[in-house]
């Protein structure tokens, strides 16, 4: 495995994984740091990451990169398989709800429903956040709950992808 740093991001510095031919991780989590580079080798001439910080850069720049342009490799669940393809099927700048993907994948697996909390469970286990993007994910009620790169950075993402803000609400401290 290798890793390496993407500095010029408005939500802070971001871990990038890969195992030499697939982009494997993203994480904006500093505690994720640790761990990655206790078991990995710091490379930051790989090409692919080149080609990530390219597609990071035209994302900051507004000009809506294709998820697909990169190679991905996810590992988890053959359930979180299913939440994360939907996920790469959000558009730039749109949201949708766990409910309305849990509705989506049930109909799929010919079931009558699902519950939007082991959708969101999956959702939370994105490895590769941002591009595979889980930010455009919201409560049914339109609360910004659940996002691994906390919910300030949550906010920034989709301000700068245009998205109106005005019925969706930060959820109460406890």
């Amino acid at each position: 495995m290798f890793y390496t740093f993407y500095e010029n991001s408005p939500v802070g510095r971001l871990l990038i994984s890969s195992d030499g031919e697939n982009l494997t991780g993203l994480s904006m989590k500093e505690q994720c740091f640790g761990r990655m580079t206790e078991t990995s080798v710091r490379n930051d001439n790989l090409p692919l990451f080149r080609q990530v910080k390219d597609w990071l850069d035209a994302y900051w720049q507004g000009r809506q990169p294709e998820i697909k342009s990169l190679p991905l490799k996810t590992k988890g669940s053959v359930f979180q398989q299913k939440v994360w393809a939907k996920l790469v099927e959000i558009p730039y700048g749109c949201l949708t709800t766990y409910s309305a993907i849990a509705g989506q994948i049930a109909a799929q697996s010919g079931k009558e429903k699902m519950s939007a909390q082991a959708v969101g469970g999956a959702v939370g286990r994105n490895p590769v956040g941002l591009i595979i993007p889980c930010h455009r994910v919201v409560g049914t009620n339109g609360c910004l709950t659940g996002y691994d790169g906390g919910l300030e950075n949550k906010v920034i993402l989709l301000r700068h992808e245009g998205v109106d803000m005005s019925g969706l609400f930060m959820p109460k401290q406890k």
